[in-house]
Order: C-alpha cells, then sequence, then structure tokens
C-alpha cells in the first residue's frame, strides 16, 4: 500500500535501524537496544503489551556495526529506505524492558540481537553514560501490506518516536511466540539486569 496524501489517522513508530527491522523479521533478532535520540533527555519506554510500528533508518556505518553473519540484512534494510519515500514492513509488540545494570554482561545476550560488542559500547553504553541503556523485549510482527511513505520533514530528525500517517490495527504474521519472548525477557533481566 502507498499512502501519498496524509490521512488524518497516525500512528506512534519507533524509527530503528532498517537491518535491524530485517533481523526482527527473519526471527534473528528478539531484543532492541535504546537510550533516546540526540534530541531526547532520555528514552521513554512505551507500556508492556503496546503495539508500534518500526520506522527504518539507514546510514553508511551500519555495516560496521553489524556483526558480518548479519551483513545480508543491510541491503534489505537500505532499499526501505530511499530519498523520496519510506518503506515499513514490520511493527512491534513491547514484552518487557530491562534498564541494563551490568553492561559487562551485554555480550552474553549477543545471539539476541545483530550489532557488534564495540558498536554496543561505543553508540549505547558510552554514548549519554548517565543515562539507563534499556533492554527491550520484542514481539515483531509483519504487517500484512508493506506502507510506503513519502519522507516528509515531520519523520525526520534524532528522535526515537514518531507519529507516522500509516495507522495500525494491529493485524499481522507474529514472528515469536510468548514463550519464546518471555524466555527472552526472563534471560535479560537475570543476565544484564
Amino acid at each position: 500500500m502507498t499512502t501519498t496524501d496524509s490521512p488524518t489517522a497516525t500512528a506512534l513508530a519507533l524509527k530503528e535501524w532498517g537491518a535491524a527491522i530485517h533481523a526482527l523479521l527473519d526471527g534473528r533478532q528478539t531484543i532492541l537496544l535504546r537510550k533516546g535520540g540526540i534530541h531526547e533527555k532520555a528514552f521513554v519506554t512505551p507500556e508492556a503489551g503496546g503495539g508500534f510500528l518500526l520506522f527504518p533508518t539507514v546510514a553508511h556505518t551500519h555495516a560496521e556495526r553489524t556483526r558480518p553473519e548479519h551483513h545480508d540484512l543491510l541491503a534489505r534494510g537500505d532499499a526501505d529506505v530511499a530519498e523520496d519515500a519510506v518503506t515499513i514492513r514490520a511493527a512491534m509488540r513491547l514484552v518487557g524492558a530491562v534498564d541494563v545494570a551490568r553492561p559487562d554482561r551485554l555480550p552474553e545476550i549477543a545471539d539476541l540481537h545483530i550489532w557488534t560488542d564495540a558498536s554496543i559500547q561505543a553508540d549505547r553504553v558510552d554514548f549519554r553514560p548517565k543515562k539507563a541503556l534499556q533492554v527491550l523485549v520484542v514481539q515483531a510482527v509483519a504487517l500484512p501490506d508493506p506502507v510506503t511513505l513519502p519522507r516528509i520533514e515531520a519523520y525526520g530528525g534524532c528522535r526515537s518516536w514518531i507519529d507516522v500517517h500509516a495507522p495500525w490495527a494491529g493485524e499481522g504474521r507474529v514472528i515469536h511466540d510468548g514463550a519464546r519472548l518471555a524466555d527472552d525477557l526472563d534471560r535479560v533481566r537475570q543476565t544484564v539486569g
């Protein structure tokens, strides 16, 4: 579905690397690591169970921040972000959030995401060190039909949350069941919480 006009209904969307969105859709990833964007005082954690669209972003440095075994996802993520349009393919439901109290143990949950240990340290742990890093355990949902939106100024900036002109009613193919994600949440809590 392509949205060319701006409908009045909107949905909240979380900005995330396009490659990470495809990792969620492929079942390779079940967590997101967040502290908030440059223009935010802190990351606002949504309530567990809430559903949000995932708005893809790309940067030339994503390849060096992604483990080599996941580099196949980079081109797929890049394809969703054109100069004049963005394609939204996924949504997520928050299963739970954990404040990281033991960042030295983050490598122990590397199988739950695609990033390198070095990028997690530099981009998440060391970035704004007074702010808590959060691990979000999420249930990815593949939208029944991808939504292509024109790139507009309102979607720009270094911030986590944006309102997009593509309402989502919760439909789509769920990637992992609740039992798997509850286990991941428990593991994250025990490892880094």
